[in-house]
């Protein structure tokens, strides 16, 4: 069976302390489970002969318009043979420049290493050692009806329960 979901995603983050706003796309998605293909858009689910596992795939971007920053980014998939899950890399700029200032590469759920157009390396972020911190969600109920978790609670409950052809039905 093969079952096709793809939504283009779009978000702002703000800091709050310096009044920036980022605005970033995310990557692509592809599952693949051994008895066919699930395509869903962010979370990939990957396995032929051995246990799945989630990756991300494809290319995004960090905007700042107050600063000029950005950020070009990979999610690099495994390949069938050899290589490693989850690699990333990525490419920071300062404003009106060509060339970046800054390449980082690792694993984006682990370590990732930065190197410097000075020289210096570092390591960028270590994922691992970060702390997980619970998402707050209002209630569907105290949301708009075009807020994510309201506007898709159909799709994603006829997901849940694996009835693919009332999902699909849903996203119209």
């Amino acid at each position: 069976f093969k079952i096709y979901f793809y939504i283009s995603l779009l978000g702002c983050v703000t800091c709050l302390d310096y009044d920036e706003h980022y605005i970033l796309t995310f990557p692509n998605g592809y599952g693949r489970q051994s008895k066919g293909h699930i395509y869903i858009h962010i979370y990939n689910c990957r396995s032929i002969l051995t246990v799945p596992w989630i990756e991300l795939g494809g290319e995004c971007s960090i905007n700042c318009s107050k600063t000029g920053y950005n950020a070009s980014i990979v999610f690099h998939t495994k390949p069938f043979y050899g290589g490693k899950k989850h690699r990333i890399t990525a490419e920071i700029f300062s404003p009106n420049d060509k060339k970046p200032f800054c390449s980082i590469e690792g694993e984006w759920n682990g370590v990732m290493y930065a190197k410097y157009t000075t020289g210096e390396n570092a390591v960028f972020i270590d994922t691992k050692k970060m702390p997980t911190i619970k998402k707050k969600v209002r209630k569907l109920e105290d949301q708009d009806d075009f807020e994510s978790r309201c506007l898709w609670k159909d799709v994603t409950y006829n997901l849940k329960i694996r009835d693919i052809d009332a999902a699909t039905a849903a996203k119209h």
